[in-house]
């Protein structure tokens, strides 16, 4: 089995408590732990996967709980750095629908700074680069960089979630899609919502849009598409992979289920390369992590919710 190296942000999510999906009305807050790529990381390892995590936290109170969440659900966190930076924090509004918005408060998760040794880890191993707040500027941006320049002289398999966030990018869009073009271009896998596909490709419909980021470069182009499913385009192939119907309380993490469920699959292959190449057997991994991402929706929190393999067996 491969290891899936996820690098990023692992941050705070306060989730505001009965108000609708209004922040500015919140007066109770509950702590959750967040970010992309850790969720992602811990979503390969409770679905018995090996996944480590490389990002930066604060050396506070904050940090500490990060750090054991993450420990406690078999995360590799040996390359994790700790800043005197507080730990990041985003705050978070849910709608009735579980829909989400954010506002973010960065703070050491900007801070990763690049370490040349991890770069022979990568060797046959899986790259996850989801992060979204590694195109801010800053020491993570140049360590985004440096490893991802590192997964492709090392041939690791490479994974791409742009995780575009309107609080992050608010009118400057532009520069989002520029910094985001090198990622699609070299990634063996891209994952997007609806919203980022068109806005990425500049296209006006899902099928344009996908044509579009294939041209770019990358092969395999998956986009999620809430409870409608997953739409899968690979090889000239194209296929709108159904999902689980549930009831959902916090749409919170459900797109890194399931990209952390599909590269959990796709990390039990003997050549991760390969993986799309029967798109068959594809889509019915894709059908897998579909599930993943609907599980997660019916519990409040990210980490917390994301299922075992059990749990996962069982609605299949």
């Amino acid at each position: 089995m491969k290891k899936v190296y996820c690098i990023g942000e692992l941050l705070i999510d306060f989730v505001a408590e009965n108000q609708g999906s209004d922040l500015s009305r919140a007066n109770t807050f509950t702590k959750k732990a967040g970010g992309a790529p850790a969720n992602v990381a811990c979503a390969i390892a409770r679905l018995g996967g090996n996944s480590a995590f490389i990002g930066c936290v604060g050396d506070d109170p904050f940090g500490v709980f990060l750090s054991r969440v993450l420990e406690e659900n078999r995360v590799d966190i040996r390359q994790m750095q700790q800043s005197k930076t507080f730990t990041t924090l985003a705050f978070v509004s849910i709608a009735e629908d579980g829909e989400r918005d954010f506002v973010f408060s960065r703070g050491a998760d900007r801070e990763l700074t690049y370490n040349s040794k991890i770069r022979t880890g990568f060797k046959s191993h899986m790259v996850h680069l989801g992060a979204a707040t590694a195109l801010l500027g800053g020491p993570l941006e140049a360590a985004y960089g440096h490893y991802f320049f590192d997964a492709l002289t090392e041939r690791s398999f490479i994974s791409f979630d742009p995780n575009f966030r309107q609080d992050l990018w608010r009118d400057n869009e532009k520069e989002f899609i520029k910094k985001c073009t090198p990622f699609i271009e070299k990634s063996d896998l891209c994952k997007f919502s609806l919203e980022e596909a068109l806005l990425l490709s500049g296209a006006h419909n899902l099928e344009e849009a996908c044509r579009s980021l294939h041209e770019m470069g990358t092969a395999t182009i998956v986009v999620t598409l809430g409870g409608e499913g997953t739409y899968l385009s690979s090889g000239g192939q194209t296929a709108t992979i159904p999902s689980i119907a549930v009831n959902p309380v916090d749409t919170t993490g459900a797109g890194d289920a399931f990209i952390g469920c599909l590269l959990y699959q796709i990390s039990t292959l003997e050549n991760a390369h390969e993986a799309a190449s029967d798109f068959d057997a594809f889509a019915e991994m894709v059908k897998r992590a579909n599930a993943a991402g609907a599980l997660t929706t019916t519990k409040f929190g990210a980490i917390e919710a994301l299922p075992h393999q059990e749990q996962l067996t069982a609605v299949i």
